[in-house]
């Protein structure tokens, strides 16, 4: 049997990549499954909802195997999968979906009804989302492949595009959804939250969708020279001029058509003394201030049901100080939740290969190896402007 090697998370601060067992056509109950394939993996990547886990932000048990956003070649299929074969080069949604419930026809795979015993929706190598095994690893199992996976229609005009492609499975659509649910479309003024590799996809998102101007917020300094670099507007939330004085400053007023939160529950406050506090509020309350009457609101950044490193009692069970009297006094739309990846991740490969968003660059993607995961994982929690991808087998590297 093949050996296997995986990034697993140890404790808060703590990942070391360890020998993890073989994946097997099993379901995280162990029992026999035939509709699913085993994967070499081609590219994982380390995503910011990883790190929330890592920081002891969750209830993320110890030894949990990490990684939801895989690229792989298909090295094994199940009785029972008929559009997949042997060698097929595939991305794989960070959902885990069966394809057969009603929220899965529905298209909202990111609440699945049938893969999670504890909730709707699952997800790999993440808490509290079914206990699928995570593909920050040499090999993992995909259920469901037929429904799951896509497959790229050329293996070397894919591998040729690689470092893009690996987007697809988690950071790409759900910036793209947070832009198309926020409302963007030809000639919208966009504000996005937060300059890490999801509000840096989701820029691209808004770049690529016709927005007139872009403007990216952050508290750091260096993520937000990159995004001046890939050519976006931004504004520097350390500083005491206020969110709506310095968007005034770039469009003439102080609101915009649309906004996007890619921050999440970590949020820190806005100002010289607030950036060095979390107040995980902030990004919502802003959003609100600065988002046009009518405007819409895209909410992809995460927020959990328990924090266990909040800063007070109600954050610690998802509960907000969100001013949502602001929100409907505006006629704000708000939408939130996993991303239904499958929704677009189809159009969006095609997208990349014909050189239409270039994500790699915006995001600024950097190739490490397995064993580099841990520094990678440090790197990023200090805030470096870039997007981790581990290439297990060395084949990016070739």
């Amino acid at each position: 049997m093949a050996e296997n090697r995986g990034v697993v998370y140890m404790g808060q601060g703590k990942v070391e990549v360890h020998d993890i067992p073989f994946p097997k056509l099993e379901d995280p109950k162990g029992r026999k499954i035939e509709h699913g394939v085993i994967l070499r993996v081609v590219s994982t990547n380390i995503c910011g909802s990883d790190q929330h886990m890592v920081r002891g932000r969750t209830t993320a048990p110890v030894g949990l195997v990490l990684g939801h956003e895989i690229t792989g070649e298909v090295l094994e299929v199940g009785r029972d999968v008929e559009t997949l074969k042997k060698g097929d080069l595939v991305s794989v949604p960070f959902n885990v979906a069966c394809g057969r419930c009603r929220t899965c026809k529905e298209q909202h795979t990111g609440v699945c009804l049938n893969v999670n015993e504890s909730r709707a929706g699952g997800a790999y190598g993440y808490v509290d989302m079914g206990g699928w095994i995570g593909g920050q690893a040499e090999y993992v199992m995909v259920p469901y492949a037929d429904f799951n996976l896509l497959k790229f229609p050329d293996r070397d005009k894919a591998m040729a595009k690689i470092r893009d492609l690996t987007c697809l499975s988690d950071i790409l659509p759900t910036g793209y959804h947070g832009a198309v649910t926020a409302g963007v479309r030809p000639g919208s003024t966009v504000y996005i939250a937060g300059a890490g590799p999801v509000g840096m996809a989701a820029a691209a998102s808004a770049r690529l969708l016709g927005a007139a101007v872009t403007i990216v917020g952050d508290v750091n300094p260096v993520r937000l020279a990159h995004a001046r670099a890939v050519g976006f507007e931004t504004v520097d939330l350390s500083q005491d001029a206020t969110l709506a004085d310095q968007i005034a400053q770039i469009l003439g007023t102080p609101e915009v058509d649309c906004a996007v939160d890619c921050v999440g529950f970590e949020a820190r406050g806005h100002g010289h003394a607030g950036a060095q506090h979390e107040a995980p509020a902030t990004v919502l309350n802003s959003l609100m201030e600065v988002t046009r009457a009518a405007g819409r609101i895209g909410i992809p950044g995460l927020y959990v049901t328990d924090d266990p490193g909040a800063v007070d009692s109600a954050a610690r069970h998802g509960s907000l100080s969100i001013r949502f009297g602001l929100g409907w006094a505006k006629s704000h739309s708000f939408h939130t939740g996993q991303t239904p990846v499958m929704k677009y991740n189809r159009g969006l490969m095609q997208a990349i290969l014909w050189d239409r968003i270039n994500v790699a660059e915006v995001v600024n993607v950097q190739v490490i190896s397995l064993d580099e995961a841990p520094t990678g994982y440090g790197e990023f929690d200090a805030g470096v402007p870039k997007k981790f991808v581990i290439d297990p087998h060395r084949l990016l590297a070739a």
